[in-house]
């Protein structure tokens, strides 16, 4: 057992409270690699599809447990100096003309000494946190280019970083590390094998209902039901990018803004934009298909 918060115990039916109470709704496979990742202190790498709940379920877990989040968005060209530290060159160029003002001269451990160094995410993540180890969100990991990842390697293996000047940063205790990956391209099996790993899915038609339950309260029963009934029929058409649950929600807020009581296809043509973020999308589905796609879920549910 691990005491996360300093007090309980946590198992596995604690993190699935955990994270229910900060209305994440999680299955018994996911509150298991979770519960495994924090006991173990190894990085949990979440795959799946844009919009089913992986960057949130890091940041659920950091308010749950009262930690700081820590977020490294990843975007082609990531380097060393956005992700983990930087020299602060400005201010050492400053301390040098100083010193030559004084007739004195500044050593390298004076120039690059702790003070210069400007710190990003990862080595943020290493640092004492008076709260205890943070939550360090790596997001979308797949859209860093490969040399990035072989430089997070040594990072995942020994949550320390080897800066030159300096030498070793080492956690004193790790950070609970959750990685995000959409697939656009495979994330490499060497820091695959750093992590605990799980795929998320699009929800089933239930659990769906149960998050637009929790996340739109104030959309009204009937509308609800075949909002989630449609959008699960949604995800079986051909479409370039089908909607995950973050798309359910806005669309179901975005219904309720228009004081929306049930579905009808004008309904669905005027806000397909709250839905589907692709115009070839929005083309296929709008209209007849809209139409055709509302009837089968009014026929098969029983609502009109």
């Amino acid at each position: 057992m691990a005491d996360l918060n300093g007090t309980n115990p946590i198992d596995i039916s604690a993190v699935e409270r955990i994270l229910n109470d900060g209305s994440y709704i999680a299955d018994r496979r996911l509150a298991t690699v979770v519960y495994l990742a924090l006991t173990m202190g190894r990085p949990l790498l979440l795959e799946g599809e844009a919009g089913v709940g992986k960057t949130e379920l890091a940041k659920v877990l950091a308010q749950q447990l009262d930690r700081d989040l820590i977020r490294l968005q990843c975007y082609e060209g990531l380097d060393l100096a956005s992700a983990a530290y930087e020299w602060n060159y400005p201010r050492q160029m400053v301390a040098l003309r100083l010193a030559e003002t004084h007739k004195a001269s500044p050593t390298d451990e004076d120039l690059y000494a702790r003070e210069f160094l400007i710190t990003r995410p990862l080595l943020q993540a290493l640092e004492d946190h008076e709260k205890g180890p943070p939550v360090l969100l790596i997001d979308e990991v797949d859209r860093a280019d490969e040399p990035f990842e072989a430089f997070l390697l040594e990072f995942l293996s020994d949550f320390q970083l080897s800066i030159p000047e300096l030498g070793t940063v080492s956690a004193k205790q790790p950070p609970i590390v959750i990685i995000t990956s959409n697939r656009t391209r495979e994330v490499h099996d060497a820091l695959r094998r750093r992590c605990l790993y799980h795929w998320l899915d699009f929800p089933s038609l239930a659990v769906e209902t149960d998050i637009v339950k929790l996340k739109a309260p104030g959309i009204h029963e009937q509308l609800r039901d075949q909002l989630v009934g449609f959008v699960q029929q949604l995800r079986d058409q051909d479409l370039f990018k089908s909607p995950g649950v973050a798309e359910s929600i806005d669309w179901a807020n975005a219904l309720t803004q228009l004081d929306v009581v049930t579905l009808s296809a004008a309904v669905i043509d005027d806000s397909l934009g709250s839905l589907l973020k692709y115009q070839d999308d929005i083309i296929k589905i709008k209209g007849s298909e809209a139409a055709r796609i509302l009837a089968e879920v009014q026929a098969g549910s029983g609502l009109s």
